[in-house]
């Protein structure tokens, strides 16, 4: 019981990351977004010293390309090494996992920063998180009193957010050219995706369990998961709750969904067939026709890269017919 609150308690932060998104987001490449690219690659052409804001409105002031980066979660992690300056990365969070390589560098912590473990790792650059900097605030101060440079990520809420998110990392460690190449394969595969999701004449009902029963919690309307699922031509079972909330399994059997996508296989065992036998689900249509799936909670929760390979995984196991076999 132990592990599971601690799993939760980490789920919460990992889920605000993507809390509150726009659900009309455009993922066409529209005459204002080609502006914004233009922009952002404009922008990006700097030398050292660079001095820029984070997304907490602290200046922050890189006076060369930075050569010991410490990551204080993985969403970081994973977009510093996607842009190309993962051998720079000294120190991560303890519930990095991607890529492998970062089991093999020194751990700074968990929800609590071990400051003197940042502080010996000698980094000059540590990238800390818009969600949960507030938690951090006492670390993060007796960091950038140490002198080294903080620079708070912003909290990502929806596709956009994640694309500038990657654009401003890319900045930081002067891979801009790698990070707009990365944004404009995620724009183009989700332009394909939703096209191919366009043509869908019957939406299916897809509920989405982010932690087990007992404590069965989903993701309603003002979600990236909603956004996600808007994304594939889905219609989201809960989406008259707002937020990330808990549902009892009454309530959840009244939906009556077509698909039910759980997203903690990898710390549970067989948790579609736990969801297949529960008792009293059998008329459930998602029960009844075998549609239960486990998606796993990284590709579809981590503000970075990858969330394009969620919104595919996710396509797979609703809709196979159109997007199986690729």
């Amino acid at each position: 019981m132990k592990r599971l609150l601690n799993y939760i308690l980490m789920l919460l932060m990992t889920i605000s990351l993507l809390a509150g998104c726009s659900s009309n987001e455009n993922s066409g490449q529209s005459e204002e977004s080609q502006k914004e690219d233009a922009a952002n690659t404009e922008e990006t052409q700097g030398a050292y010293p660079l001095t820029v804001k984070d997304s907490a409105g602290n200046e922050v002031v890189l006076e060369e390309d930075p050569e010991r980066i410490v990551s204080l979660i993985p969403s970081n992690t994973e977009i510093t090494f996607a842009v190309g300056a993962g051998e720079q990365v000294v120190g991560v969070s303890k519930h990095d996992n991607y890529p492998e390589q970062v089991n093999e560098i020194d751990k700074i912590g968990g929800m609590q920063i071990n400051t003197e473990k940042v502080l010996s790792l000698k980094p000059d650059l540590v990238l800390a998180h818009g969600s949960n900097a507030h938690n951090s605030q006492a670390a993060i101060k007796q960091i950038r009193n140490a002198g080294i440079p903080v620079y708070v990520v912003k909290n990502a809420t929806d596709f956009k957010g994640v694309y500038e998110t990657i654009q401003s990392i890319g900045k930081l460690v002067n891979e801009q050219e790698k990070a707009n190449s990365i944004v404009a394969g995620m724009k183009d595969k989700l332009k394909k995706i939703k096209e191919k999701a366009s043509t869908i004449e019957d939406p299916k009902s897809v509920f989405v369990e982010v932690s087990p029963a007992p404590e069965i919690y989903t993701t309603g309307t003002g979600t990236f998961m909603n956004q996600m699922l808007e994304a594939i031509n889905a219609k989201n079972a809960a989406a008259s709750q707002e937020g990330w909330v808990k549902m009892n399994e009454e309530a959840i059997i009244s939906l009556q969904p077509d698909v039910i996508i759980t997203t903690y296989g990898y710390y549970t065992k067989n948790p579609v067939e736990k969801v297949l036998s529960r008792e009293g689900w059998e008329q459930v249509p998602a029960i009844k026709n075998e549609q239960v799936f486990d998606v796993h909670s990284d590709i579809v929760t981590r503000a970075g890269p990858r969330l394009i390979e969620g919104v595919e995984r996710l396509a797979e196991a609703v809709y196979p017919e159109t997007f199986g076999d690729e």
